[in-house]
């Protein structure tokens, strides 16, 4: 039995996009959370959830910081945001952060079914209007970014990887077998480089990119010692 986790804290809404739910997959169990909070308490019962809808605007997270919460304690769950904010810019960051999808509050419950049962099988859903960045953009925004990863020990590259992934800080450490405060100085270089001021913006602006392999790196052997 498929499970979803919808997450809002408009009981309409959330009856409305259940509906939506059963109509795509009538034998759904839908678990319902009015926060951040409540999700991560469903979540921690170990429900088994296979997709959870997301508000963006609930009361205990704005923007982009509940999706990113979920991602930190939850890396291989996805979630597919379901907002009424509409704006371009505003769904290609969700889709850089790793959304399995953007679902528009104003879609019908039938479009929003057949938006699930994309999501579900893989694909990942957007708006009907919606318009990617060309690829020509997309690569001149990158190159710089490209350029700076070179500065970075194979070290840094594999903290940065598990980062952009939504791993927390305690979950890098034990994935490299390091201490957590030499996860945090990595992550504190690793912006410092890259010229980001956040992990956050770390994650939307290295999105999807293709970071160097750090076995290729001429300086490996040198990340043994105190970088480590």
């Amino acid at each position: 039995m498929t499970s979803f986790l919808i997450i809002d804290d408009h009981p309409l809404f959330r009856e409305a996009l259940g509906n939506a739910v059963r109509l795509a997959l009538p034998e759904a169990q839908i678990f319902e959370a009015m926060s951040i909070g409540d999700a991560l308490h469903i979540l921690s019962a170990g429900q088994g959830i296979d997709l959870a809808l997301l508000d963006l605007s609930l009361p205990d997270a704005t923007g982009f910081s509940g999706f990113l919460r979920l991602r930190e304690a939850y890396p291989r769950l996805p979630v597919a945001i379901v907002s009424s904010e509409e704006d371009q810019h505003v769904v290609r960051e969700a889709l850089a952060l790793g959304a399995a999808g953007y679902l528009p509050k104003s879609t019908s419950k039938r479009e929003l079914a057949q938006s699930i049962e994309g999501v579900l099988s893989g694909s990942v859903s957007v708006p009907k209007d919606f318009v990617a960045t060309p690829k020509r953009r997309r690569a001149d925004a990158g190159n710089g970014l490209e350029v700076k990863l070179r500065d970075l020990t194979p070290q840094q590259l594999r903290v940065l990887d598990l980062l952009r992934r939504g791993y927390p800080n305690r979950q890098i450490a034990q994935e490299l077998q390091l201490a957590e405060s030499t996860v945090k100085a990595h992550i504190t270089e690793i912006l410092r480089k890259l010229g980001l001021f956040s992990r956050n913006k770390a994650i939307i602006e290295i999105g999807k990119m293709e970071l160097p392999d750090p076995r290729s790196r001429p300086h490996a052997r040198i990340d043994r010692g105190r970088s480590q």
